[in-house]
Parts: structure tokens; sequence; C-alpha cells
């Protein structure tokens, strides 16, 4: 018998029989080759699994009974207990456990109990004055915890609730109590019997079985959090999400709406497959807006790799009206598109090959839409490569793209078809004093195919060279005192193209945008239709300040450019919006400045000789702990060219303040400064903490048109913490004061 150990004792040994691992454990140093002479039922099973006990005093009471007591600490395949003392009977195999104890399994659930009596491998047994606690979020205070083949925990008379409590303020937020409570650790669902949902200790509705997924569960088949809303469109309704997990890779989720206007069922279907995965998202609805009509609408997206570096793609979306979508708050395109693509990436190769289809939803183009292409098609190739002998770097495309309106009319029912092949070269030099030199060649050929359209030659093709040359002068200073750096570079381009010898309709190049992009672009138009022509020289310079890389939460970062392009013929292909036309462009002046991690400004300006707008384009964010907020405004003049007959000038907000710990509130906005008015608006507030959350939201908009309304939105939402699928609270505890 040993007596009186002031030191931790450990002993690893098999899970059968706890009493002969604690036998061994208190062996003397001969025993363990004693064992192996004749071997032990428990020294059998060693390779099954090991135990260790730590404990101040054990005792060795006759031949059956083994006591530990003082820092007692049992470990065994990942679960660990804690206890004052312990008492093992060999002779009925049992385990008497005093308190306070603590029962961990290391998936994230915690027993707590005054007292426990345990089979000797932990996994039968009962627990009194018990609490089950999981994954550190939902609690469970029960009379009496059974442990039932180490996988169901049974709690009677049982209060259920993630909320913190107080001494002066017992009662949590909400809870669930219940007369017993199942807790199936393999599939990590709560069963509840005869179960009690209670608000600030109120009861509020009664159900004999409930089944929740425990804190662990990403993905489990339920309801979801439902949510109420109020529309001026579909009045008061609820959302009620039911999720159905259909094996690990897919599941389904059903959304019922009810309101006194509508009767709506939403879907959500989603798919991870072995090289690819799809989602679809829709809804049917009958109303009292369209008179008892069916409205539906169908979004799909999938991609799929199909092996050799190729990418199988397409995208989907289909609705029934023009309204429906933003009626019910889904989307707010105003034009849907059905694609499918193909591409392959490699490092010195890219193919791309897409059909797509397009349907306005816009009121004002509703009318003409068969004269808009519904149908557009295009393939790409493009390979890079080094030449040999004069160095630099090559590339050579082809491309192939066509159109198609439903219209057979002549010229309002115009198809075509574009064929282009082109090459280009460029090549680098760093020459004396840090000056970078840049000279670069291209050459395309195009052939147009156009019917349905008497104003232009059905077959046309040309074929245009182009030469660039270009310096750059990056000028370094180093700021002795801040250590930052400042960079002004100069910077200055001469290109010619070949003059025009097809004449075709602008299908893909009328939206120009001159940035700091394509300041130095052979091609600034976005498609093959329109192209630069004659001589031409690009001007400009850029200053830009960093700062130093261990002051970048602190100091400011800066950027300042200012840019001309002058040509020596009118280019008249350009818009007037796009700063191009003419022959002197627009001055480019962009700017950007950031103090620390938290403040970014930017900005891209388009000013006339006369110091008039052409285009701007202003982005404030700004990013703390309490305010998060991006405010824009854009301005574009009038140009019937790029289909907008008035002028565009337009503000947008969106930001959030968290109030406290637990209240953020939330802003967001669109005023349209031409027509006097706000496009649209929103306001949010939302409470947060251990055990709840609480969404607030109401929204106006206020655009109309023949198939529109201004609509005015409601919605709230309420959900609780603790259990699968909702968001840990854990960093909202709040604190009980002293």
């Amino acid at each position: 018998m040993l007596r009186g150990l002031k030191t931790l004792r450990a002993a690893r040994l098999a899970p059968a029989l706890l009493g002969a691992a604690l036998a061994l454990s208190l062996a003397p140093l001969g025993a363990p080759a004693r064992a192996q002479e004749r071997p032990t039922r428990a020294a059998t099973a060693q390779s099954q699994g090991l135990v260790s006990l730590l404990a101040n005093r054990v005792q060795v009471l006759g031949n059956s009974v083994i006591v530990a007591d003082g820092d007692v600490e049992i470990y065994f395949e990942g679960t660990r207990l804690r206890a004052t003392a312990l008492r093992y009977d060999k002779a009925n195999e049992s385990l008497t456990i005093q308190g306070p104890i603590t029962l961990t399994d290391g998936n994230g659930t915690v027993i707590l109990a005054d007292s426990a009596a345990l089979d000797t491998d932990l996994r039968n047994g009962i627990l009194t004055s018990a609490r089950l606690v999981l994954d550190q979020q939902l609690q469970m205070a029960a009379a009496e915890i059974a442990r039932v083949e180490g996988r169901y925990t049974q709690l009677y008379k049982t209060v259920a609730s993630s909320c913190q409590t107080c001494a002066a303020n017992p009662t949590p937020l909400w809870q669930i109590r219940a007369e017993k409570v199942i807790h199936d650790t393999q599939t990590r669902q709560l069963y509840f019997h005869k179960a009690r949902f209670e608000i600030g200790g109120v009861p509020v509705f009664y159900l004999p079985r409930l089944r929740l997924p425990d804190p662990t569960v990403k993905r489990a088949t339920g309801f979801l959090i439902p949510s109420l809303f109020a529309t001026s469109q579909l009045k008061t309704g609820v959302k009620l999400p039911y999720f159905i997990t259909l094996g690990d890779h897919a599941d389904v989720t059903l959304t019922p709406i009810l309101s006194p206007v509508t009767t709506t069922l939403g879907f959500q279907y989603r798919q991870a497959l072995r090289r690819g995965d799809i989602e679809f998202n829709g809804a049917v609805s009958r109303d009292s807006l369209r008179s008892g009509a069916t409205r539906a609408y169908l979004f799909g997206t999938g991609s799929f790799d199909i092996g050799r570096y190729y990418t199988l793609s397409f995208g989907l979306e289909l609705t029934s009206d023009t309204a429906y979508l933003l009626d019910y708050g889904y989307s707010s395109k105003d034009r849907l598109s059905n694609e499918i693509a193909l591409t392959r990436i490699k490092r010195d190769e890219y193919l791309s090959a897409r059909l797509i289809n397009i349907r306005t939803q816009r009121a004002s183009e509703i009318p003409t839409a068969d004269q808009l292409p519904f149908l557009l098609g295009d393939v790409l190739y493009e390979q890079r490569f080094e030449p040999a002998g004069i160095g630099g770097t090559g590339a050579w495309s082809l491309a192939l793209n066509g159109y198609g309106r439903a219209s057979t009319a002549d010229i309002l029912g115009r198809d075509g078809m574009h064929i282009g092949a082109d090459l280009e070269w460029s090549r680098e030099w760093t020459l004396p004093r840090g000056v970078l030199a840049r000279i670069g060649a291209d050459l395309s050929a195009d052939f147009y195919a156009i019917s349905q359209d008497s104003t232009y030659d059905r077959f046309q093709s040309q074929i245009t060279p182009a030469l660039s040359a270009e310096l750059r002068w990056p000028l370094i200073r180093q700021e002795t005192k801040r250590g930052g750096t400042q960079i002004l570079e100069p910077v200055a381009q001469i290109a010619w193209s070949g003059k025009a010898r097809a004449t075709v309709p602008n299908e893909d190049s009328a939206l120009v945008e001159f940035d700091q992009g394509n300041l130095l672009s052979l091609a600034r138009f976005p498609g093959s239709d329109r192209k630069e022509r004659g001589l031409r020289a690009a001007l400009g310079f850029t200053w830009s300040r960093y700062a130093a890389a261990a002051a970048q939460d602190k100091e400011w970062n800066a950027s300042l450019g200012i840019a001309r392009v002058f040509y020596q013929q009118p280019q008249t292909a350009f818009t007037q919006a796009s700063g191009l036309n003419g022959t002197r462009s627009d001055w480019l002046l962009g700017a950007s400045m950031g103090l620390g991690q938290e403040t970014t400004l930017m900005s891209r300006n388009l000013i006339s000789d006369s110091f008039a707008l052409s285009k701007s384009e202003t982005r404030l964010n700004w990013s703390g702990e309490k305010l998060n907020a991006t405010a824009g405004y854009t301005y574009m003049i009038a140009d019937t060219a790029e289909n907008r007959p008035l002028r565009t000038s337009e503000m947008r907000f969106d930001g959030s303040y968290r109030i406290n710990r637990h209240w953020t509130g939330s802003l967001k906005g669109r005023y349209d400064f031409v027509a006097g008015r706000a496009a649209s608006a929103g306001l949010g507030l939302g409470y947060r903490n251990e055990c709840l959350n609480v969404d607030l939201s109401v929204s106006r908009r206020f655009t109309s048109s023949s198939s529109l309304v201004p609509t005015t939105t409601a919605a709230l939402q309420i959900s609780l913490s603790g259990f699968g699928g909702t968001n840990d609270g854990r960093d909202y505890r709040r604190s009980c004061a002293r």
C-alpha cells in the first residue's frame, strides 16, 4: 500500500478496466515485467486505448477498492474528467466521483456536476446537479444527467439557454424548459420533450416535441430563422425558410412567403460536385398585384473543371415579368443574361468561348426590344511568346464574335459578325540615369459581315498597323525624418495607327473609359468596331508618396497624376463624354490619399480647358473601430451617343456605426441631383449579445416607371444564438455589474 503521495501519479492503460489501470499505476517498478509474464485483461487491451490518472493521494482499501483524492484528473481517448475525489469498487466495476466535477469530451462538450456514478470507461452513468455546456455557447442545467453508451446524454428537468445570468438578474432573456432533453453526440442533435419557450421568464408557447441542432452543427435539416416584413406592395408577411440536407454535398432551402397579397414559395438548390458546383435560386408566386397571375423567376450558376485546364460554366436568369424581381426584392437587375462559357487559362495561353442571350427589363427599352442585340457570341484565343533574335515579348490572337437582333426590318434588325487577328510585340530597356524606354508594334486584320442593313456594305475588311515609343523617368526621393518614399515619374508616348479602311456600325465600342490604365494603350476602344487613327502623343506625370513600412498604420500615402492626349487629326469616333474627341483630350486628373489603415480617398476626373467636368468619380472609405462608411459621387455629361439624354449627377452612401458593444446602426442611400430627390434610402438597427440577434431595417425605393411603383420595405429578423447555423455570440457576451 502506498500512502501520502505528494506528487502527481500517472498511468496509461486500456479502456476496458479503469480499476486495473489504477492498480497498474500504483504497482512497484517490477510489476510491468510480471504483467508481461501473466497478461491481464487490461494489459491485453492496452493497444486499444490509453487512460491517464493524476491525483495528489491514492489509497488501496482491501483487495477491491481504490480511493484517489486531491486534484483528481482522468484522461481517456480525448475525454478529460476533473474532480475532488474518486472511489473505484472493483467488485461491481463502478466509479463514485465527488465534485465539483468537470467532464470534457474534446469536441466542445463540457459537463459540470456536483457528484457522479460512472462505469470504468466513462461511457455510462449518472451525474447529479449538473450542467451541460456545448461549444461554450448553449448551457443546459438539469437536476440529473445520464450518460448512455458514451453517445447519448440525457438531461432531466432541464433549463436551456445561451444567455448570461447574474445574481441581481438570475432570469435569462430567453430559455427553454423541458422535462427531458437528449443530446445525441453522434448526430449532434438536441431532442426536447415537453418543451416550453420563455422570454424573460414568461411562457410564450409550448411544444410537446422539439428537435434542434447543437452549436457545432453547420448543416442540418430543419427550419431556419424566420423573418417578418412589411412592404407597400406585399403588405405584412412572414418568411419561413426550411433547410433540407441532401447528403454531404447538396442541400435545398424552401422559403414560403405568406402575406394578404401573395402566396410564394422560394427555393435555393446547391450542390458541390467532384469537379465543380451548381446553384439555383428561384420562386413561384400567386399574388393580387397581377390579378392572381402566376409569377416566377429562376437564377442559376454553375462551374465545372472538365480537365486539361478547361472550365465550363453557365449562368441562367429568367423571370415571368419585368417587375417581379423588384416587387419581391430578389434583384435590381434591369438586364437579364443567360450564358454558357468555356475557358482555358495557362501560363502563356488563354481561350474563351461564350454564347450570351440578353433580355432587357428597362421600361424605356421594352417597346423596341426586338431592335436590341439579344444573342451574342464570341471566341478569343491568345498566346504569348518570346521571339528569338529580337527579344522582348510577343503575342498573337484570333477572335470571332457576332450578334443578332430579333427584328427582320432593314437597319433596325441589323445582324453582324467579326473575325479578327492581331499580332503585337514590345521590348523595354533601361537607359542611363534610370530612364525606362519601351517600343511596341501591332498589326491587326479585321473582317466584317453585316446583314439586314442597306446602309453598309455587307462584307468589309481592313488591316491596321500601329507603332509606339514611350519614355519614363522615375525620380525617387527618400525622406530622412519620417522614412517615407516619394516618386515623381514623367511619362511620354508617341504612337501612330494606320487609316480606316472599313466603314462598319459601332456595336461594341460605344462606351469608352479614359483613365490611367489605358493612357499609353494603342487600343482605348473596348471593342474592334472602332480604332484610333493617325499620329498622336500622350504626356503625363505622376507623384506618389509611400509611408515607411513600420509606419503604415499612422502615416499617410498619396498619389497624384495628370495626363493628356494630343492628336494630329480630329478623332470623331469618340463620344463627347469620353473626353477623347477632337484634337486634344480632356485633362485626366487622378488622385488618391490614405490616412493609415482607416481612410482612403480616390478620385478620377476628366476636365476640359474651360475647367468643365466631362466625367467625375470620387469615392471615400472609412474603416474604424466604430464607424465603417463608404461615400461616392458620380458625374457624367449628357451624351446621346452613349444612350444618356440627361446628365448624371448622384451621390451614394453606405455606412454603419457601432453605438456600443451590442447596438449597431446603419444608413444607406442614393441621391439624384438631376431629379432633385432621393433615388433610394435605407435605415437599419441591430442588437446583438451572447444569446440574441435582432435586425430591423426600413428601406424606400423612390424610382417609378410604367411597370414599377415606389416601394417601402420594412423587415424584422430575430435569431437565437447557441444552435446550429447561428452566429457565435461569445464576443458580445454581457458582463454582470458588481
